[in-house]
């Protein structure tokens, strides 16, 4: 099934409806389908008026309790895994104001322990100067300086030793000119730095590296619980352990095909000498 906005905003309707409407011609009432799924009644009740959205786990284990039909099954898993993936598009975020997505941001890295970035086309705030940031704002309306503020503020949570960070950037995305060349430069060696820090990995991958996928899109891992992936019109939120696993996967691969440390830090210099020159 193809993904779009549309379908996101009414899977978690849809799947209440879907898994109520099923309980009914199977006839069983919500109690004894409780009993059957080992879950409490009211559990049941508030799936199916949508009021809390079932794991993957309770769906499944509805389905067999009602005795769904193999097309049954594959529909309503479909609608189980939409309802776990959220989109949210830019205009929206941008009408709520910046500074609110950035509080998002920072609850979502305050609530993890560790934390893996792809960085396929340009570097995070989390790892940028001030006048990085502040030009990476070029085109969000709002006030930028406090969007930018709020950016450098999150910058804090890298000092939490209590944290693990993995951050893969591609050469395109560290030597991409953002910036006039000496800030550049400056950019660059923050990197340096920030990759000496104990409880951050900072891997480089190179062009011309050998890799069997494409860099398609940035993306972050919570944990093992939840991605971002960001696209220019928006940005997707899975939550489907499926989806987090396949990150994950795609994640090891891209680190298998970084450098790291010292290896990493060469490269780093010759490209903040080169925009020096």
């Amino acid at each position: 099934m193809t993904l779009n906005p549309d379908q996101l905003a009414t899977s978690k309707q849809d799947l209440a409806k879907s898994l109520k409407n099923m309980r009914d011609r199977a006839g069983l009432t919500g109690v004894r389908l409780a009993r059957l799924c080992n879950m409490s009644q009211s559990k049941v009740s508030k799936i199916e008026t949508g009021r809390i959205e079932p794991s993957l786990t309770d769906v499944e284990c509805i389905l067999r309790a009602l005795k769904a039909s193999s097309d049954e099954i594959q529909e309503v898993l479909t609608l189980a895994r939409l309802a776990s993936t959220e989109w949210q598009d830019k205009r929206s975020s941008w009408r709520r104001g910046t500074e609110k997505r950035q509080a998002e941001l920072a609850a979502l890295e305050a609530g993890a322990s560790r934390l893996r970035y792809f960085l396929p086309s340009m570097i995070t705030g989390l790892l940028a100067t001030p006048e990085y940031v502040t030009a990476s704002l070029a085109h969000t309306p709002g006030d930028p300086g406090k969007t930018a503020a709020r950016k450098i503020e999150r910058q804090a949570i890298l000092s939490d030793s209590s944290k693990q960070f993995t951050f893969l950037l591609t050469e395109q995305a560290i030597r991409w000119a953002l910036v006039p060349p000496a800030v550049m430069a400056a950019q660059i060696d923050r990197l340096d730095f920030l990759s000496r820090r104990q409880n951050i990995r900072l891997g480089v991958i190179m062009n011309g590296t050998p890799l069997s996928r494409g860099p398609m899109n940035t993306f972050t891992v919570y944990d093992e619980r939840l991605v971002t992936a960001e696209m220019f019109t928006g940005r997707m939120v899975f939550q489907d352990p499926r989806d987090v696993r396949q990150h994950l996967d795609i994640f090891s691969l891209f680190e298998q095909g970084a450098a790291f440390g010292q290896e990493a830090r060469d490269r780093l210099d010759g490209w903040s000498s080169g925009y020096r020159t």
